[in-house]
């Protein structure tokens, strides 16, 4: 009997490192982005609240005029 062997080149599991590395850069990236992004999004909005929290307490009240009811319940308007 004769037996053939058939030599089996396995490239390890290093093999598609090379070949995918400068997606996984790109990706890893964009992730990056992608939460500072959110981050400084996050940071906007809490800053915003307490900009529009000064912006109310600044306002004063005329004291020449007298405050009625109307006044109280609709301060907008004018």
């Amino acid at each position: 009997m004769i037996y053939i062997y058939i030599k089996k080149t396995v490239m390890g599991i290093h093999y598609d490192y090379k070949s995918t590395r400068g997606m996984k850069a790109m990706e890893k990236q964009a992730k990056r982005l992608r939460k500072l992004a959110e981050k400084k999004a996050k940071r906007e909005a809490k800053s915003g609240v307490k900009k529009n929290v000064e912006n109310e307490s600044n306002k004063v009240l005329d004291t020449s005029k007298p405050i009625t009811l109307d006044f109280l319940t609709n301060p907008d308007k004018k």
